[in-house]
C-alpha cells in the first residue's frame, strides 16, 4: 500500500494538496527571494541573476517537490508521471498543433484587448500590463546568441520540464484517478492558467493547458506536452531576440485587422488545429494498437 491508501487520502484531496504545498514553496517562497535579493529591481546588472534564480527555483521549488511526492503515491515514478519515449511524428504533430493554438489565441487576446474599462480603472490596469511585458521581455531577451541559448535554458527548457512534472504529470495523473480522464484534463488546464497569476492570460494559459494534458492523455507520453510546452516557449524566446512584435501573427498584425480578417485569421487557424489533431489522434490511435500487437 502507498501512502495515501495507507492514510486514506483521495487522489482529488493528494493533488490539492500537493498545489497548496508547491504553491507556496514556488510562488511565495520563490518570489520572496527574488525580492529579497533584487528588491523588485531588473536592470542590465540584475537580469542574468533572475534568470539564475528563475531556474534554481523552477528545479528545487517546483520539480524535485514533485517528484517526491509522486514517491507518496507510487514506487514507480516514471510510470506514474508516464515519463516516457514517444514517436517522432506524435512529438512533431503537438508542435504544429501548438504553434496553429497560438496563432487563435492571439486574436483572443487581441479582441480581449478591445473591451473597454472603466475609466477610473483603465490607468491603473494598462500599468500593470505594462511592467509585465516589460519584465517578461527583459527576461526573455537576448543580445547575442550564446544569450539567446542561455535564455532558452531559462524561459523554454526548464519550465517544460519542471511545469508539466507537476501540472501534466502528478496533478493530472491524481485527478484523473479520483474524478474522470476528460475533468483530470480541464481542471488541471485550469489551475494551469491560476497559477501563473497573470489574469490577463489566465484564458489562454489554461486553453494551452487543456491542450497539453489532451496530449498527454492521448499519447500517453509526458514527453509530447513537454516538446509541445518547450516549443511553444521557444516560439516567444526567437520572437523577442529576431525583433518580431509577440502579438503577431504569419498573416499580420492583429492591431492593424479589421474585425473581418481577424475573424478569418481565427477561423483558418482552427481548421489548422483540427486537421492537425485528427492525424494526431490517428497517429496516436495507431502506436496503441501497435503496441498492444506486440
Amino acid at each position: 500500500m502507498n501512502f495515501l491508501d495507507r492514510h486514506n487520502i483521495s487522489p482529488v484531496m493528494f493533488a490539492f494538496i500537493s498545489l497548496v504545498i508547491l504553491f507556496t514553496t514556488y510562488q511565495i517562497i520563490g518570489g520572496a527571494l527574488a525580492y529579497l535579493f533584487f528588491q523588485g529591481q531588473i536592470n542590465d546588472q540584475t537580469v542574468n541573476g533572475i534568470r539564475w534564480l528563475t531556474v534554481f527555483s523552477q528545479i528545487i521549488f517546483l520539480l524535485a517537490p514533485t517528484i517526491l511526492l509522486t514517491k507518496l503515491v507510487s514506487s514507480d515514478i516514471r510510470a506514474y508521471l508516464r515519463f516516457k519515449s514517444t514517436s517522432l511524428i506524435q512529438i512533431i504533430l503537438a508542435m504544429f498543433g501548438m504553434f496553429a493554438l497560438g496563432q487563435m489565441l492571439q486574436v483572443y487576446l487581441t479582441v480581449q484587448e478591445m473591451i473597454p474599462l472603466p475609466e477610473n480603472i483603465q490607468p491603473f490596469v494598462e500599468s500593470i500590463k505594462k511592467s509585465i511585458e516589460q519584465l517578461y521581455k527583459q527576461v526573455a531577451g537576448a543580445s547575442n546568441i550564446q544569450e539567446l541559448f542561455f535564455v532558452l535554458f531559462v524561459i523554454a527548457i526548464v519550465p517544460a520540464f519542471a511545469e508539466e512534472f507537476l501540472f501534466r504529470g502528478l496533478v493530472q495523473r491524481s485527478l484523473e484517478r479520483g474524478l474522470t480522464p476528460l475533468k483530470g484534463v480541464i481542471f488541471t488546464g485550469i489551475i494551469f492558467g491560476a497559477f501563473h497569476l497573470n489574469p490577463f492570460t489566465f484564458v489562454p494559459l489554461a486553453i494551452i493547458g487543456i491542450y497539453l494534458g489532451f496530449l498527454v492523455l492521448k499519447s500517453g507520453s509526458l514527453m509530447v506536452p513537454i516538446a509541445a510546452h518547450f516549443f511553444n516557449n521557444a516560439i516567444a524566446v526567437f520572437a523577442i531576440y529576431l525583433k518580431y512584435d509577440d502579438d503577431a501573427l504569419i498573416t499580420g498584425k492583429p492591431s492593424a485587422m479589421s474585425p473581418e480578417i481577424l475573424l478569418l485569421s481565427f477561423v483558418f487557424f482552427l481548421l489548422v488545429f483540427f486537421i492537425i489533431m485528427y492525424y494526431f489522434i490517428r497517429a496516436s490511435n495507431l502506436l496503441t494498437k501497435i503496441k498492444s500487437e506486440v
